[in-house]
C-alpha cells in the first residue's frame, strides 16, 4: 500500500492515536525512510509497540474493518489532506513535539510558507484584548506574517477577523472535523476562512468537540508557528499550555501584559515574570521574525 495511504488509514483507525502515530512514524523514519509503501499487518504493528496494551483488541478489530474502508474512501474523495510524508509538509511541524501524521485541509495550503505568528488568548476576552490586537496586527501584517490561532471564541476568533479586516492571511487549527463548527457562531467566518484562507484539522469528518481535541489542537498552533503571542489568559488556561509547547518547540514566546488585578491577565504576566518577551507595540512582535521566505502570493478576496 501506498505510504500516504497507509498513514490515512493508521490514523482514521480506533485505538492508536497521535501518541502511537507518533511512535511509528519514528520508527518507519529511523528503519524505512527511503521506502514509499508500507505493508505491515495488524500484528506487525502490534508486536512493534504502538498500540496501547487496553487498545489493542479495538485497534486489531478495527484495522481491517468495512467501516474503516468506507471512512478511509470517504476521506480520500472528500476533504483535501496533507501527510507528514508529504514533500510540502512544513519543516518547522515535522521537527516539532508529536507532529499530526495526517492533516485535512480546506483552503490555500501555501500560506503555511509565509512566517507564521500564533495568537491565542482567553475566550472570554474584553475590549482590552480587543484593543490589543487593534493595536499589534495591522503592522505585523504589513509585513506579510500570517496569522495562525484556534477559531475559538475570544482572542482567537478576534485575531483572525482582525487579520482579515486588515487584508492579511489567516490559518484556522480547529479541534473538529472541517464539517463542522465550534463554536456555532464562529461558522460564517469558518466557512469564509476555508474558502479564502486555510483551515486545518487532524480530526475526521464528523467530529464533534471533545476536550481532549483542543490540547491536542493547540500542539499544532504552537508546532506551526514561529513566534507565539500571548493576548490575556487566565492562570491556568489553555493558552499557556500552548505557550509551554510552543517552548518546547523552541519557538519565542511573547505575552501583552495586563492589570495586576485582572484574573484575565494573570496568565500572561505570570509568562513574563518566567521569561516571555513582554510585548508593548508591533515592532516587538516583528523583530522576533526572520524574513528569508517570503512567497510571492496576491490578495484574492
Amino acid at each position: 500500500m501506498q505510504l500516504k495511504k497507509f498513514l490515512i488509514k493508521l490514523h482514521l483507525c480506533k485505538g492508536i492515536g497521535c501518541h502511537g502515530e507518533a511512535k511509528f512514524w519514528n520508527w518507519w523514519q529511523t528503519y524505512h525512510s527511503n521506502e514509499t509503501n508500507c505493508d505491515l499487518t495488524v500484528s506487525d504493528l502490534v508486536s512493534l509497540g504502538f498500540i496501547r496494551p487496553q487498545n489493542r483488541t479495538q485497534f486489531s478489530n478495527d484495522f481491517t474493518s468495512t467501516r474503516l474502508e468506507t471512512a478511509v474512501k470517504r476521506h480520500l474523495s472528500e476533504v483535501k489532506i496533507l501527510a507528514i510524508c508529504d514533500p510540502n509538509y512544513p519543516t518547522q511541524l515535522k521537527e516539532a513535539y508529536l507532529a499530526p501524521i495526517i492533516l485535512f485541509y480546506q483552503g490555500t495550503l501555501e500560506l503555511l510558507e509565509y512566517p507564521l505568528l500564533g495568537v491565542v488568548g482567553a475566550r472570554l476576552a474584553n475590549q482590552y484584548g480587543q484593543d490589543s490586537l487593534q493595536a499589534l496586527l495591522p503592522t505585523v501584517i504589513e509585513q506579510n506574517i500570517a496569522v495562525i490561532s484556534g477559531l475559538a471564541a475570544g482572542i482567537d476568533e478576534l485575531s483572525h477577523k482582525e487579520t482579515l479586516r486588515q487584508h492579511g492571511y489567516t490559518i484556522g487549527v480547529i479541534g473538529t472535523g472541517l464539517n463542522r463548527y465550534y463554536p456555532r457562531k464562529n461558522m460564517a467566518l469558518q466557512k469564509y476562512m476555508a474558502k479564502n484562507q486555510l483551515i486545518l484539522s487532524e480530526y475526521p469528518l464528523d467530529s464533534g468537540p471533545q476536550r481532549h481535541h483542543f490540547v491536542e489542537r493547540n500542539r499544532i498552533i504552537a508546532g506551526l508557528c514561529e513566534t507565539l503571542c500571548v493576548i490575556q489568559a487566565k492562570q491556568r488556561s489553555g493558552s499557556l499550555i500552548t505557550a509551554n509547547l510552543a517552548l518546547q518547540n523552541n519557538r519565542n514566546v511573547l505575552a501583552v501584559p495586563g492589570k495586576i488585578n485582572d484574573p484575565l491577565s494573570v496568565g500572561c504576566n505570570e509568562l513574563i515574570v518566567a521569561g516571555a518577551k513582554p510585548v508593548l507595540n508591533s515592532k516587538h512582535i516583528i523583530e522576533e521574525f526572520r524574513f528569508d521566505r517570503i512567497p510571492n502570493m496576491k490578495y484574492d478576496y
